[in-house]
Parts: structure tokens; C-alpha cells; sequence
């Protein structure tokens, strides 16, 4: 059965009740209680991710551009940039999927490639949460652009040598627990602190010890300040 009207207008006092009792409660928390609030849960947070996180592990592999026999040395430096960039096309990737054994969609998202405009040397950097599988991505693309690059050494008259191959890191990149703990110690304290400047200021008094109002003058208020003036002088 429904509950009766009488109920519902016992349970609004109750709801009125607790209401003010927890405004009162997080009225006497001290005005600075956000900033140890959002420092420890940033700390939570960057311990439950230092933990769950999956390690990752990153190898570069380098392939420098060598002119051909008489040719100017500034071609090799020129064609390492666009080389650079085609390192991460869709051929290139298509051609290094079967030795990477990683598809060229997956294969897109852990590799890049580094070029430096004063040497013609490209750096192709593999990354994935196993040591050994990073290396083989980088190697991978590496000898997929060297193959590329080689099969048009007529046309450019510059070759693509592996200068040298990536091997298999000894340690992650991933940061560790430790630096996320205090990635996340940090970052919540600066919420809470951020969090401290936007709140609207808590007022200086309560609603039982309201300012009074100012006294309005009455009318014979105002006739009898004449004669007070008159008697003062």
C-alpha cells in the first residue's frame, strides 16, 4: 500500500534534519581540507597506476643516407629528411608487418622515427610492453625503409645503410610506481589548491548570530535632534 500523507510529511522534517546536519559538519572542517583530500587521492591514484600499468619498453634501430661515388654529400643529408618521413608510411609499414609479426594498422601506433637537419641519419624507434618485441619492430621498419630506399639508390643517388641494429632494452620507460605516486601526490595537490581558489568563501557567521540590521531613524527622532543640537550649544 502507498505510504499515507502523514508519512511523507514525517520523512521531509528527517530529510531537513540530516541536510543540516552535514552542512554543519563541512562547516566545521577547517576551509583548507580540499587540498589533503585531492593530495591523497592523487596519490591513490598514482600507486593504482604504477601497479595495474602495463611496463613499456622502447629500441631504436639507425639507418644512416651515404651518397653514392661522386655525388654531393648535401643530397644524403636531404634525402635523410624525406626518407624520415616516408619511414612511417603505409607501404613501408605494409612491407616490415611480416617480419615485425605486428599488423600495419597496430605497427603505425609504436613506431616513430627521428631525423637531425645537421646528419643524415634516421632513428626508428620501436615501442611495445615487451623488451624483445621492440626491438623487433624497429629492426623491422628499418630494413623495410633500407629495401625501399635501396631499390630507388639509382634514381637518388644516395643508399640507406643500417648503421646499427636495435637490441632489446634492460629496463622499461614506463615510469615506476615510486615517480607515479608522486606524479599523483603532486597533481592532486595542485587540484586542491586550484580547488581553494574558486570555492566561494565560507561566511563569518552563523545563521543563529545574524548582523542585525541598522535602526531606521523615526519621525520624532528627527524632530527631537534640533532640540538636542539647541541644548548641547
Amino acid at each position: 500500500m502507498p505510504d499515507s500523507p502523514r508519512q511523507d510529511h514525517r520523512a521531509a522534517p528527517r530529510a531537513l534534519t540530516v541536510g543540516r546536519a552535514v552542512r554543519r559538519r563541512f562547516a566545521a572542517l577547517p576551509l583548507w581540507w580540499p587540498l589533503p583530500v585531492c593530495a591523497v587521492a592523487g596519490i591513490v591514484g598514482g600507486a593504482s597506476y604504477g601497479a595495474l600499468a602495463a611496463p613499456e619498453y622502447t629500441a631504436t634501430s639507425y639507418v644512416v643516407a651515404a651518397p653514392a661515388k661522386g655525388a654531393d654529400p648535401a643530397i644524403a643529408l636531404g634525402f635523410a629528411q624525406a626518407y624520415g618521413r616516408i619511414s612511417t608510411s603505409t607501404s613501408t609499414l605494409a612491407a616490415a608487418q611480416s617480419a615485425a609479426g605486428v599488423p600495419a594498422r597496430t605497427l603505425g601506433r609504436h613506431v616513430r622515427t627521428e631525423t637531425s637537419p645537421e646528419s643524415p641519419m634516421i632513428g626508428v624507434t620501436g615501442t611495445a610492453t615487451g623488451a624483445g618485441k621492440a626491438a623487433d619492430i624497429a629492426n623491422a621498419v628499418a630494413g623495410a625503409l633500407t629495401a625501399s630506399g635501396n631499390g630507388a639508390a639509382d634514381n637518388t643517388g644516395v643508399r640507406l645503410v643500417l648503421f646499427a641494429k636495435a637490441v632489446a632494452p634492460s629496463s622499461a620507460v614506463s615510469p615506476s610506481t615510486p615517480v607515479s605516486i608522486a606524479v599523483g601526490g603532486c597533481a592532486g595537490g595542485l587540484a586542491g589548491a586550484l580547488a581553494l581558489l574558486v570555492r566561494p568563501r565560507r561566511k563569518q557567521w552563523s545563521a543563529g548570530t545574524a548582523v542585525p540590521a541598522p535602526a531606521q531613524a523615526t519621525g520624532s527622532d528627527v524632530l527631537a535632534e534640533p532640540a538636542q543640537q539647541k541644548e548641547h550649544v
